[in-house]
């Protein structure tokens, strides 16, 4: 399908500017930003919805401040982020109300995505802002976080954050045109359908001074975007009026678009936020009754357990061959499995008593890849 026309359906967009697409000379760009908002007012106008996750927070305070960022330590680098994020904001509001548009500011860490209760909270959070024609301005919570809460770059942040809001489509902004596959190539790659090992072997390195992330941690966001079943653009900042020129479907940046329907909220959180603590091994016809009947996984099917896990916690499915098969939350505890595994499902009541499931891991509560 042409891009113009799968651009078409989109409504609600999660727009990620990196820190040198919005500074000048290691400072905050007024003028940057406020090319960027007006880009932005427009396709608002239209009648679109807009969530923006922007880098600068950091350099914002290490600039006002008169410090090096190369020469802070982490103490010094979250107090910097607690400074810049006035500014940074500051210069949002003021740009964005010149437009007619109010902002609200999100700072999200990591945990905040992996509990299910906080997931649905800020997820309520995003639609009541947007519905009230607000733009939410999203970063990590840096004063706080530590590198065990951390996603690490907002590139990663953004493919989170375009879940929470289920967005259709996350444009990453950056000082690259696009994906190339050969770096002496003239013209970005137009469509990317799926992020494999040659695909990465291209990313080259990581980004600006100013930033912390590159095209791999802009890959990395691509394969969440595709396997929920959404889409994803890497274009230049610099190109004057974007935003709106490619959702006129004009061929800027690269397209990363998978054809896999897109997941709904419970899988995306169980696909993306949810730790895994142990493995099912399952045969070969729980794989097809996974992959081709759209099944639930039952004990019969399962030839292996390992790891530690109870009722409620997640864990990843391989087939005997070692193929990674999907992802699911478990009624069972490895114990409990490990006894009634290989067995009928009328067989369970007998060997553990009490209270059992029918199914190990319920169609509703599992990811297949």
């Amino acid at each position: 399908m042409p891009r113009k026309d799968l651009l078409k359906r989109v409504h609600r967009i999660v727009v990620k500017v990196g820190t040198s697409s919005i500074t000048e000379g290691g400072a905050i760009s007024s003028r940057k930003i406020a090319l960027l908002t007006q880009d932005l007012a427009g396709v608002c106008a239209v009648g679109r919805q807009v969530v923006l996750v922007s880098s600068g927070a950091i350099g914002a305070g290490a600039g006002a401040l008169e410090k090096r960022r190369d020469m802070l330590t982490i103490p010094e680098k979250q107090a910097c982020a607690a400074v810049g994020q006035t500014i940074l904001m500051n210069e949002y509001r003021a740009c964005f109300r010149r437009n007619g548009l109010e902002v609200g500011q999100i700072l999200l860490t990591e945990d905040d995505v992996k509990h299910r209760s906080r997931f649905l909270n800020a997820r309520h959070t995003f639609n009541a802002l947007l519905e009230m024609g607000v733009v939410p301005i999203v970063n990590e919570n840096d004063t706080v976080a530590i590198k065990e809460i951390k996603f690490g770059d907002n590139d990663t942040l953004s493919a989170h954050v375009a879940n929470i809001v289920e967005a259709d489509l996350l444009v990453l902004l950056s000082d690259v045109d696009g994906f190339y596959w050969n770096r002496d190539d003239e013209r970005p790659v137009e469509l990317v359908a799926r992020v494999d090992d040659e695909v990465r072997a291209r990313a080259g390195g990581t980004g600006s001074g100013q930033g912390t992330g590159g095209m791999t941690t802009k890959l990395r966001a691509a394969e969440i975007i595709i396997q929920s079943g959404e889409m994803m653009i890497i274009a230049n900042a610099a190109v004057p009026g974007v935003i709106g020129r490619i959702l006129k479907g004009e061929p800027l940046g690269t397209l990363f678009a998978g054809r896999r329907r897109a997941l709904g909220s419970r899988k995306r959180w169980i696909a993306f936020n949810m730790k895994t603590t142990g493995k099912v091994e399952i045969d070969d016809g729980a794989v097809q009754a996974l992959r081709e009947k759209k099944k639930s996984l039952l004990a019969t099917g399962v030839t292996g357990v390992s790891g530690r896990f109870e009722l409620g916690d997640a864990v990843e499915i391989y087939s005997m061959r070692g193929d990674l098969v999907g992802k699911g939350i478990v009624n069972y505890s490895d114990e409990e499995l490990g006894v009634i595994k290989g067995k009928k499902s009328r067989e369970i009541k007998g060997l553990l008593g009490g209270t059992y499931f029918d199914e190990v891991i319920n169609r509703d509560d599992l990811i297949i890849y």
